[in-house]
């Protein structure tokens, strides 16, 4: 059967393999960081089911220590010399849209085996969805292999060199997520909901709305991810307050809630992969130009979800 931990596996053997070719970049003056830092998380993957907590934890605190020195950095290879420029210029009119077809592949055979492989013996049923994506990443690999008629090594030296360029900005949604589970069972919540019952008046459902989705926003921003501030927030002030105390609909709180989230992360650096990764890959002279081009929109669309959430969680 393919569990959860076989994607795990998978994972971890692609990250040891990007620690092999940078250690083995000598192009690059900072490969030893490199490796390391890519050689660890990949063991947090391969191992991190049998290793004691401590241990994983350990891991976790040299990954901070690897990217705090400052010293990752991407390969000084010959990408961007106008020979391979012009070589890659030529494929992409050659392909044309095609090239989209290996991106497609991966949202829809995720939809596709979340829909019908929980109906099979051998894939895990309760984490379909993830196995899903894994199986649609590996399929699009493939796919886009054969369109280009090119090597799968190096195809996984490239994202080496990609994810060198990103560093440690690409593992800094996890770290978050992990850091927002354990926010809730220290019992976060419980602290938001006495501090917001001490400073707004519990007689006014605008008022508690308000708190409710521009806290999401906000812890959000110090997230940098809505799944991580969701059950903080949906504990201190989702659940008691608008749903038990004023009879909110619980199903328009929790998805008007998760879209204040995610206006959050439209505006914080914290959300590296989705402000600061594409700045990188895209090597952009200003890393928070993405986030200085859609601040506004995020405010907007809180101030809509504010309202909407206003109208419509008492009335159905």
């Amino acid at each position: 059967m393919i569990t959860l931990n076989t994607t795990y596996i998978l994972a971890g053997l692609l990250f040891a393999t990007y620690a092999l070719f940078t250690l083995r970049d000598h192009g690059n003056p900072r490969r030893i960081v490199n490796a390391l830092f890519w050689g660890v998380y990949a063991v947090t993957f391969l191992f991190g089911s049998m290793l004691p907590y401590f241990i994983t934890g350990c891991l976790a605190i040299a990954l901070a220590v690897l990217a705090g020195t400052g010293k990752l950095g991407k390969s000084k290879n010959n990408a961007d010399q106008p020979v391979v420029v012009a070589q890659r210029e030529a494929k992409a009119k050659r392909f044309g849209n095609k090239l989209f077809i290996p991106a497609l592949l991966i949202p829809i055979v995720t939809l596709l085996g979340t829909l019908t492989l929980k109906y099979t013996p051998w894939v895990e049923g309760k984490n379909v969805t993830l196995i899903s994506l894994v199986l649609g990443t590996v399929i699009a690999f493939i796919v886009a292999l054969l369109m280009l008629r090119d090597s799968p090594l190096k195809a996984i030296k490239a994202g080496g060199q990609t994810m060198d360029t990103v560093g440690w900005a690409a593992i800094l949604p996890q770290m978050l997520a992990a850091l927002g589970a354990l926010f809730a069972l220290a019992g976060v919540g419980g602290v938001v909901a006495n501090l917001v019952k001490d400073v707004i008046p519990m007689g006014s459902p605008l008022a508690v709305i308000i708190a409710y989705t521009f806290g999401m926003a906000l812890f959000t921003m110090i997230m940098g991810n809505g799944f991580a501030a969701f059950p903080v927030m949906t504990a201190g002030i989702g659940l008691p307050l608008i749903f038990h105390q004023l009879g909110g609909n619980p199903a328009i709180m929790g998805a008007i809630g998760m879209l204040s989230g995610f206006c959050g992360t439209l505006m914080t650096p914290m959300a590296a992969n989705f402000n600061i990764v594409p700045a990188a890959l895209l090597e952009l002279e200003d890393k928070y130009a993405v986030i200085k081009a859609q601040w506004l929109t995020g405010v907007l669309l809180l101030l809509v979800n504010t309202a909407f959430m206003y109208f419509f969680v008492f009335r159905f």
